[in-house]
């Protein structure tokens, strides 16, 4: 039981728990904003103000693609303020607070191509051990 209570209580997973709830919220919040207010706005213009009753129909099977629409209009409304919101800020401070230490002149690995201190015994990309830089 104390190894299971620990893991309950640690600092990472009840930031994660917070961040689930937090996402169901505005999950929540996004779909009511497309539902009440971006589907009528293009309803406006498009003559449609209910996406979610768009339907056709083949051979007796009803398709319902408004509420795919709706769906898909929520998914990229979510998708852009988490890249414009978190990613990109996050990217940004990141950048700012550990810069990029310059490696000096580099070489290729041999297993993955890919570029590699000169001064590196070991590839971080595929870590394949490489030998010496061969010198000139």
């Amino acid at each position: 039981m104390k190894g299971f209570r620990e893991f309950i209580l640690r600092g990472n997973l009840v930031d994660l728990a917070v961040a689930v709830v937090i996402g169901a919220a505005f999950g929540a919040v996004v779909t009511a904003l497309v539902a009440d207010i971006i589907t009528p706005i293009i309803g406006a213009i498009g003559g449609k103000p209910d996406f979610s009753n768009l339907s056709f129909t083949i051979n007796k099977s009803h398709f319902k693609y408004g509420d795919f629409l709706n769906a898909l209009i929520t998914f990229l409304i979510i998708a852009a303020v988490v890249y414009f919101f978190v990613v990109k800020p996050v990217a940004a401070l990141l950048e700012r607070l550990m810069p990029k230490k310059e490696v000096g002149p580099v070489r290729s690995c041999p297993e993955c191509l890919s570029d590699i201190p000169v001064a590196a015994r070991r590839c971080a990309f595929c870590t394949a051990e490489v030998g010496p830089a061969a010198t000139a």
